[in-house]
């Protein structure tokens, strides 16, 4: 892989992860909830479920995923029906103050392997990243040259560039903690995250494959 090569992707991956999308969405709600600190281990969770896919389009599973109709649209399935239940779930929890604003907030937040695990989940079931992945990481891959050292290049540069673009959201949202100090303010946070979610969730439905 060549050094203009490697720019390139770190073009297209920054213009990829900066795109709004789930993975977003969910770093700003977790870093306007819980602050950039906790909300750390969200985009950890993220990068987790990012490997995953990208694991999958290198190893060529993808491909054969979107070759199958019935694989395709159970995972499309699973992965719209999460983020669905993830708003749905965010837009019915309690408001409570923020974490600025009392001790109390904080006992609510969930544990450190629950927002691992959110991120996870939350990238690893959407199918648009696999799509998108099987599409993209060909056109940077040389022929020439190891596959494992080029697909291990490009998952660092990926992973590196999502993490600090995450971090950004969610740094970004925390900025803005000082004005959820009451129930009602954490109310509306929680129903427009909520619903924003449902609204990505429900577009998964309409993802087509790949042309063959």
């Amino acid at each position: 892989m060549s050094f203009a090569t490697w720019i390139a992707f770190v073009i297209a991956g920054t213009v990829i992860a900066i795109s709004p999308g789930s993975g977003a969405v969910l770093s700003m709600s977790h870093g306007l909830a819980y602050g950039v600190k906790k909300a750390s281990a969200t985009v950890f969770g993220l990068q987790l479920g990012l490997i995953l896919v990208l694991a999958i389009a290198g190893a060529g599973v993808g491909s054969l995923l979107l070759a199958s109709p019935t694989a395709f649209f159970v995972v499309k399935v699973v992965g719209a029906l999460y983020l669905i239940w993830l708003g749905v779930s965010q837009w019915r929890s309690k408001a409570q103050a923020g974490p600025m604003a009392s001790g109390a907030g904080l006992a609510a937040h969930p544990s450190v392997r629950k927002r691992v695990l959110t991120g996870f989940l939350t990238n690893a079931t959407n199918p648009k990243g696999i799509i998108f992945m099987v599409a993209v990481l060909p056109q940077f891959i040389s022929k020439d040259a190891a596959l494992l050292p080029q697909l291990l290049i490009l998952g660092v540069t990926m992973v590196t560039i999502d993490s600090l673009v995450m971090h950004g959201y969610a740094t970004l949202a925390a900025s803005m903690q000082r004005l959820f100090r009451d129930p009602r303010a954490v109310r509306i946070q929680n129903r427009f995250f909520g619903g924003v979610l449902v609204v990505v969730g429900s577009m998964l439905f309409f993802v087509e494959r790949a042309s063959a």
